[in-house]
């Protein structure tokens, strides 16, 4: 159990965390964005496009129910929540961080979100769909960081300071 594996909405900082993260911690860093794309020969977009949103999270269960890794940061997708087998395994694979953000602060980083590959319902609004995934986020964070009006420096002090003092107590009890 000794990865960290960061959820939260797109735009939160999870890939741009990850990599600084990784690299301070000496471990490595995983995009699982990325492993989707390159397993499936296609953008995030174009799967979601081809196959609908049941077909893509269905992709998604099953690419972040595989990932075996030791001493990674993995960065999921802002719908990795969606997948119960995915989270079961990420959870027991590692420490769960979520990167929280405020709706407004989320609204002002986010521009063309379905050019991001997000999962998105006809008609769904981005507040919409911050609201469906906040309680997921929440009920899968082993540890929240508040993302809001921070660098990605403070973040990651954060991220790392909580995640030791997790392990340390986990190791004495």
């Amino acid at each position: 159990m000794n990865n960290i594996v960061l959820i939260g909405m797109p735009g939160a900082g999870k890939s741009t965390a990850g990599v600084v993260l990784a690299k301070t911690l000496g471990y490595e860093f995983i995009d699982a964005d990325l492993i989707i794309q390159k397993e499936e020969g296609r953008l995030l977009k174009e799967i979601i496009d081809r196959e609908g949103i049941s077909g893509f999270l269905a992709i998604e269960n099953r690419v972040n129910a595989g990932i075996e890794t030791e001493r990674a940061v993995i960065a999921t997708g802002g719908s990795v929540v969606y997948g119960q087998k995915a989270m079961e395994h990420l959870k027991a694979a590692g420490t769960v961080v979520y990167l929280r953000l405020s709706y407004e602060v989320l609204e002002k980083r986010l521009h063309d979100i379905r050019g991001r590959g997000v999962v998105q319902k006809e008609g769904q609004t981005l507040l919409d769909l911050y609201r469906e995934r906040i309680p997921l986020y929440e009920k899968y964070a082993d540890i929240v960081v508040e993302a809001d009006n921070r660098n990605v420096e403070e973040t990651i002090e954060i991220i790392a300071r909580e995640y030791r003092a997790r392990n340390q107590t986990s190791h004495n009890a």
